[in-house]
């Protein structure tokens, strides 16, 4: 299943098309691909409709063929390069994640902080941390009082951490993943750097933002992450987040309407599988009613009067999921492989799908902004 099992659904994307050098909107119509791009030349432009959904299905579409053809072309040792493929559904919106965002995948980021880290020393300190902590803190809000005090509480005891004052404080921790159409999309490779050596995917739900802030749709999203990077300083989120194809997002927008809110966001329940190429296979779950943080809230703090983005912006929401299973050696955890295919899914957004490869070994980012621009002029679709 590459679509959300909702035949309801309006579901937005990209496509590159070969015989026009550049990438175009398509609106996805009962299993067909049809273009949009004489109406929107950007999915920047759709998102800043006053109704996108209502927008992208009044717009006349070029037929490009049947979903089922463009997505079996988009496995890039298979591709015919003279036939359409799909791409990330986002293009000149910022790239933003939110960390920190479920309690699990918190606790998992004080114990990284703890052991520098290094795989080894994570399951004797996992113990260690949660009976620091001491109190489960699904219950607390973020920036409450009684967070306040648990925060007093901790410092004095000597077991704060900077991972719990995002994740219970006031402040969201909101970073950038990535640069505008660097992400990749469903079918695509995506890449871990060759040098980690503890690593992990991280299921997300991924908002779509106008520049006003007003969220329009929402799709899945792997926020790759490099854990032993991280681990080692939270100076350098930059290097564990930011990599050649890290960012991976799809299948399709699905644009809010009366069928689809932020309401089914908030309940959406997401499952991963990793499929290794030695027969290993992981699977995990990421639950939004289980988020510390309103989405609203969330993309309330990433865009604002003290922050605008005139392109919107897509923003992850952070995962619950953060795997301790051993892959081989005892006490090591789970870290990726190369080959590994991870499945991210959900009813109502469809299944993200990519394969794991070095990031010096993946496709690379070839068109930014200014070779968008350039192609989108010469077809005449800027005004």
């Amino acid at each position: 299943m590459t679509l959300a099992g909702d035949n309801r659904a309006t579901l937005v994307g990209r496509v590159f098309r070969p015989d026009a050098g550049g990438p175009s909107v398509v609106r996805i119509e009962a299993g067909r691909v049809l273009d949009l791009s004489r109406t929107f030349a950007t999915i920047r432009d759709l998102c800043e409709a006053e109704d996108p959904a209502a927008a992208a299905k009044a717009a006349a579409g070029e037929d490009l063929g049947p979903l089922e053809d463009l997505l079996a072309n988009t496995n890039p040792d298979a591709r015919d390069p003279s036939r359409p493929w799909l791409l990330s559904p986002v293009d000149l919106q910022a790239l933003k994640a939110a960390g920190v965002t479920f309690v699990a995948s918190m606790l998992e980021r004080v114990i990284e902080e703890r052991i520098r880290g290094d795989a080894d020393a994570a399951a004797s300190v996992r113990g260690t941390v949660l009976d620091l902590v001491g109190q489960d803190l699904r219950r607390l809000k973020p920036g409450s009082a009684e967070a306040a005090a648990l925060k007093a509480a901790l410092i004095e005891a000597g077991a704060w951490s900077q991972y719990l004052e995002v994740g219970i404080g006031p402040d969201a921790e909101i970073f950038t993943k990535g640069q505008p159409l660097s992400s990749v999309g469903t079918g695509a490779d995506i890449g871990v750097h060759p040098a980690s050596t503890w690593n992990n995917p991280e299921p997300e739900v991924v908002l779509v933002g106008s520049s006003k802030g007003r969220i329009v749709g929402a799709t899945l999203g792997n926020d790759v992450n490099l854990r032993d990077v991280e681990g080692r300083s939270a100076l350098l989120l930059g290097k564990a987040k930011d990599n050649n194809a890290a960012a991976a997002i799809g299948p399709f927008i699905r644009l809010f309407d009366a069928h689809f809110t932020l309401d089914d966001v908030r309940a959406l329940d997401l499952s991963l599988t990793v499929e290794g190429p030695e027969g290993f296979t992981l699977t995990g779950r990421s639950s939004m009613r289980e988020i510390s943080r309103d989405p609203a809230d969330i993309m309330a703090q990433a865009v604002n009067a003290h922050h605008p983005y005139p392109d919107g912006l897509v923003l992850y929401l952070g995962t619950m999921f953060a795997p301790v299973e051993d892959r081989g050696e005892a006490g090591r955890g789970f870290t990726h492989r190369t080959g590994d295919i991870v499945s991210i899914e959900t009813p109502s957004l469809g299944v993200l799908v990519n394969r794991v490869r070095p990031t010096d070994a993946v496709e690379g980012w070839t068109m930014g902004a200014g070779d968008l621009m350039r192609n989108l002029a010469k077809r005449g679709l800027l005004s």
